[in-house]
């Protein structure tokens, strides 16, 4: 029933000339930045994803609420978390079409982690900062399974994309985490004794 409730509701809004596809996936990212390589795993829901870091240090969870305009920092190890603004510097790069894109060339086609994919040089444009990327963007899933700074400085590549259902839960503080904050906190001043 609730296949068919929302089958009709992307039919309803499609017809209205909305873009109704949400984009939900896991995948592990790889990134390289100034020669240092990164890894983690992703679960992305539109407005909320998760990134589980594999690397050595204190956060070893992000989960970024857009909706709630939070990034939630997880010390698993201690249980406590922090919590940060959100910034649209925090999106991840997954849709087809790049924030701030002015032009787009193809320029080859590969296939990656068995996807067919064509890659292009794209330009994107914020204020007077000009960038150019490379994209290898899988026509299969319409996923961008490769990203690239022109220069090289920054690499994001995806493997193991699974398009599918991302439970809620993923996306939720655990329970008998408590906030760094009140972790940090410097005790009061000792309470006078009266009398004497």
């Amino acid at each position: 029933m609730l296949r068919i409730v929302t089958a009709l509701i992307i039919a309803y809004v499609s017809g209205l000339g909305v873009s109704a596809w949400a984009l939900e996936f896991t995948a592990d990212r790889i990134t390289k930045i100034d020669g240092r390589t990164g890894k983690a795993n992703i679960y992305y829901r539109d407005n909320m994803w998760r990134i589980e870091h594999h690397t050595m240090g204190p956060v070893n969870v992000s989960i970024v609420r857009k909706d709630k305009q939070v990034v939630w920092m997880l010390v698993s190890r201690m249980k406590r978390f922090k919590t940060l603004p959100y910034s649209a510097e925090q999106d991840l790069m997954v849709t087809e079409k790049l924030d701030g894109e002015v032009s787009r060339e193809e320029i080859g086609q590969e296939t990656r982690e068995g996807h067919p994919t064509i890659l292009y040089e794209v330009v994107t444009k914020h204020g007077e900062r000009t960038e150019v990327y490379y994209q290898w963007l899988a026509t299969d899933i319409h996923f961008p399974m490769k990203l690239a700074k022109k220069d090289g400085s920054w690499i994001v590549e995806y493997q193991h994309v699974k398009l599918r259902s991302v439970t809620d839960y993923l996306f939720q503080l655990p329970l008998n985490f408590q906030p760094l904050e009140e972790f940090n906190k410097e005790p009061g001043p000792e309470p006078k004794e009266q009398g004497m």
